[in-house]
């Protein structure tokens, strides 16, 4: 989706119609952008950030989940006390708050805006175990945060995510994405496990990075850590994405760690 700097009603709108929309066209679980509700790194942060939960960017999001039956995990720019940070909360369908996840590998640029997180956790479902990250965290050395993830019974990673590159990038020369592809692929293939990372579109429009255009390319890989979908690419290349991701059991690792569902139970179309 598109995310303005700034512009917290108008992303929240927009969030709010993405639910609605995949929700009618059979989504049990919906996944938007790294800091949607006020675009990643944007000052407004200082004054703009809201509580999780109970802060306006929550909460409508929670009604928005209760509203249509869905799951809902995004990313959101969170204040606590007096820190503010980059987190992703992911709900129920009842609007309930399942976990709340702060970046921990921040982009080093980032450091001077968000604190930094301090846990893991992962979600257990009727649909399968959910665990969440955010962007960067992806390419934490050795994988850290998605391998954790893994350890701890993940079936499904989801990643709020705020791709951008340069203004005079070239994706027909380089085509964006491997440096996702190759760690999403590492740790799906490692835990048998599926990741997707949703990235929003626009333009930068204040911070250390303005000027570079967000640019999609949402990407699913699956327990192979083969890529299955990867959405389209530039500033403004709004979409919604739909896939059907079948989830499995693992068989146990040796590592003290079994998936505990039914497999009946675990289809998400």
């Amino acid at each position: 989706m598109l995310v303005e700097g700034g512009r917290k009603a108008a992303n929240l709108q927009r969030a709010e119609r993405s639910i609605a929309e995949a929700a009618r066209r059979g989504a049990p679980v919906v996944l938007l952008p790294e800091a949607l509700n006020l675009g990643w790194m944007h000052p407004a942060a200082e004054t703009e950030a809201d509580a999780i939960p109970g802060g306006e960017s929550c909460e409508r999001l929670r009604a928005a989940a209760r509203t249509h039956g869905v799951y809902v995990c995004a990313g959101l720019v969170e204040r606590d006390g007096g820190r503010i940070f980059n987190s992703a909360v992911l709900l129920a369908p009842t609007g309930e708050v399942l976990l709340v996840h702060r970046k921990l590998n921040e982009l080093e640029i980032g450091h001077a805006l968000y604190a930094q997180g301090d846990r893991l956790a992962v979600a257990h479902t009727p649909l399968g175990c959910f665990g969440v990250m955010i962007c960067a965290d992806a390419f934490a050395r050795g994988q850290v945060v998605g391998r954790a993830l893994g350890l701890m019974g993940a079936d499904l990673i989801l990643s709020p995510s705020a791709w951008t590159v340069p203004a005079d990038h070239d994706n027909v020369r380089e085509p964006y994405g491997r440096l996702w592809l190759e760690h999403y692929g590492a740790v799906a293939r490692d835990y048998r496990l599926w990741i997707v990372g949703v990235s929003n579109v626009g333009w930068i429009a204040a911070g250390p990075w303005q000027g570079r255009p967000c640019i999609g390319c949402s990407l699913l890989v699956d327990p192979d850590g083969s890529q299955v979908r990867m959405g389209p690419y530039g500033a403004e290349a709004e979409a919604l994405l739909l896939a059907d991701i079948r989830l499995t059991s693992r068989p146990a690792r040796g590592d003290g760690w079994e998936t505990l569902w039914d497999d009946r139970k675990s289809h998400i179309p």
